[in-house]
C-alpha cells in the first residue's frame, strides 16, 4: 500500500460524511453569517466543497503561490453537492499521481514570493487538504446548529441524529 492509498480511502470515507453535512444546508439561509467577520454559509460550504481538489491541485507543483481574491457564494445546495463531487474526484485523482517518493518530496507554499511554509507533501495532504478540510466541516455543523437545522451524525451521535441507536 502507498501513501497515497491511506489518503484515497480516508477521502473517500470523510467525503460521505461531508456530503451528509452539506445535504442539510438551507437554501434560503446561505448568505447568513453567524457574525460580521464571518463567511456566509454559502462561502464557507463551496469553500469546504472545494478543499480536496483545490488543495491537491495547489500540491502538484513544488512551488506554489498563494491564492488570491475573495470566497464565492454558492447560490444553491446543489451547486455545493456538484462542487464537491467534482473536488472529490479531482484530489482522488491526484493523490494517485503521486508515489510515495513524491509524497515525501518538499512542497513550498509563498505569498508575495516570500516562503510562508515548506514541508514534505505528505505532510500537507494531512495539514490542509484534510485537517482544513474537518475544520471547516466542523464551522458548517455549527452554522447549521445556530439555523436550527438538524445536523447528522459525521463520527457519533448528535443531538439530533444517533446512527447508534
Amino acid at each position: 500500500m502507498s501513501i497515497a492509498d491511506g489518503f484515497i480511502m480516508e477521502l473517500e470515507q470523510e467525503s460521505a460524511a461531508t456530503r451528509r453535512v452539506m445535504e442539510r444546508l438551507p437554501e434560503d439561509r446561505l448568505s447568513w453569517k453567524p457574525h460580521p467577520k464571518s463567511m456566509s454559509l454559502g462561502q464557507l460550504a463551496l469553500h469546504t466543497a472545494r478543499i480536496p481538489g483545490n488543495i491537491a491541485n495547489m500540491l502538484s507543483a513544488d512551488i506554489t503561490e498563494g491564492p488570491k481574491g475573495e470566497q464565492a457564494e454558492a447560490k444553491s445546495r446543489a451547486e455545493v453537492l456538484d462542487a464537491l463531487t467534482a473536488s472529490v474526484t479531482e484530489g482522488t485523482a491526484r493523490l494517485k499521481s503521486w508515489d510515495d517518493a513524491q509524497m515525501m518530496a518538499t512542497w513550498t507554499f509563498t505569498m508575495g514570493g516570500r516562503t510562508i511554509m515548506s514541508a514534505p507533501r505528505v505532510g500537507m495532504v494531512r495539514m490542509i487538504m484534510f485537517n482544513h478540510l474537518y475544520h471547516h466541516r466542523g464551522q458548517l455543523q455549527v452554522y447549521l446548529r445556530l439555523l436550527d437545522v438538524p445536523v447528522p451524525s459525521v463520527y457519533g451521535p448528535t443531538a439530533d441524529e444517533n446512527p447508534f441507536a
